[in-house]
């Protein structure tokens, strides 16, 4: 039973019709942020002594997955600032006592990318920079963004990328930089820092995130918290992508049951057939694929041990490929929707434009992933680039 999910499916004509809405403001409008935030969904992965639910994280996805099929840039949101509390919870107490201390509905916006620079001072540092596709970032109160430590003199000294959380007023949000063809609904805007402090206690080393032992060393003994940070995170992604193409198929059903054409009715067209068969299989399969990898790890980190490498590889290689085929098979039913489809009031322009835009995100760029997992896989060393 998930009461998360009901909540939301108790919206999910609004969903359905806000897509133009949030597409025309280049965020999601305020109603539906209000869904979210009032189901609940962002706290799933947030720890209960701070107001969350620490859901099994397959019951995240399939949430995310059912809000994104509907509006996919509801969808993104979801899963991006969703996934979030997943790794503030493996932070400093001190800092989620800052963020969720007066309100647990506090959502904390990114991007990781490793972008800023910070310079030591007493008790903290001092950090600047500027970083694009922060996702959601107008119902953000906090961020955590990327960065790497510096001297005095603004040399790196340390390549591990860190991350930096920092409140509202110690930031700026670029409103006119988010100008896209797709995803334009998740207003992902870029963000300045200049000169902010930011005290040691903000900060979150990635190596330990990323393996799955930060969890034990804050505390926190659920098995939620012994995830590896990309496997989560990247998840999250590729669900969001998946729903993308759903809600793509979706479309194209609800158009093709009332279509005509000089063949006769689309519904009865055995070309048209011929791609929705592949095509519905191959997104089922994807979403099938990520959720039994997701339901694996959670059972390997339950039963005490952490994920190795070459397990975390190989889940990364499953999450990008089927982000993969599914936009593929996304992009070959729009190919038959017909020239209608393309005017800008059908919807499933909408979610095809934000289903090829997903592929753009970095853990859905496949090349270096799979270079990486066939390194390991043939005893080589990963690229220090790829992140698994």
């Amino acid at each position: 039973m998930n009461a998360v999910l009901d909540r939301v499916m108790e919206h999910a004509e609004l969903l359905e019709s806000d897509g133009p809405v949030s597409e025309e403001l280049g965020r999601v409008s305020d109603e539906v942020a209000a869904v979210l935030r009032e189901s609940g969904v962002i706290r799933m992965l947030q720890p209960r002594d701070f107001g969350g639910f620490e859901s099994h994280p397959t019951e995240f996805l399939r949430t995310a997955y059912e809000i994104g099929q509907r509006n996919g840039a509801a969808g993104w949101i979801t899963g991006v600032v969703g996934v979030h509390p997943h790794e503030l919870a493996q932070g400093d107490p001190r800092m989620q006592r800052e963020i969720w201390g007066e309100d647990p509905d506090t959502w904390v916006a990114s991007p990781y990318a490793p972008m800023g620079r910070a310079r030591p001072v007493e008790g903290g540092y001092v950090f600047n920079g500027r970083w694009p596709f922060s996702s959601g970032t107008d119902h953000c109160r906090w961020v955590m963004i990327g960065g790497l430590i510096t001297d005095q003199e603004g040399n790196v000294t340390d390549r591990e990328t860190i991350h930096f959380v920092i409140p509202r007023d110690d930031y700026e949000i670029l409103h006119d930089s988010w100008d896209v063809i797709g995803l334009r609904g998740t207003g992902s805007k870029d963000i300045v820092v200049k000169d902010a402090f930011v005290p040691e206690h903000r900060l979150i080393r990635t190596n330990p995130v990323t393996d799955g032992s930060a969890g034990s060393v804050a505390g926190r003994d659920a098995p939620l918290y012994s995830m590896p940070r990309n496997v989560v995170f990247s998840g999250a992604v590729t669900t969001a992508t998946i729903a993308l193409a759903q809600g793509t198929l979706a479309a194209y059903v609800r158009w093709t049951r009332e279509r005509s054409s000089r063949f006769g009715s689309a519904s009865r067209d055995p070309f048209q057939l011929s791609v929705l068969a592949p095509a519905a299989a191959d997104i089922d399969a994807s979403i099938g694929h990520v959720l039994h990898d997701m339901d694996r790890a959670f059972d390997i980190v339950s039963s005490g041990r952490l994920l190795t490498l070459s397990e975390r590889a190989a889940i990364r290689r499953n999450q990008v490929s089927a982000s993969h085929r599914a936009a593929a098979a996304a992009d070959e039913i729009f190919k038959v929707s017909g020239g209608s489809q393309l005017h800008a009031r059908n919807p499933m322009q909408r979610m095809w434009r934000d289903c090829q835009s997903a592929l753009h995100h970095v853990q859905n760029y496949a090349g270096p992933l799979y270079q990486a997992y066939g390194m390991n896989y043939f005893g080589g060393e990963m690229p220090a680039a790829v992140k698994v």
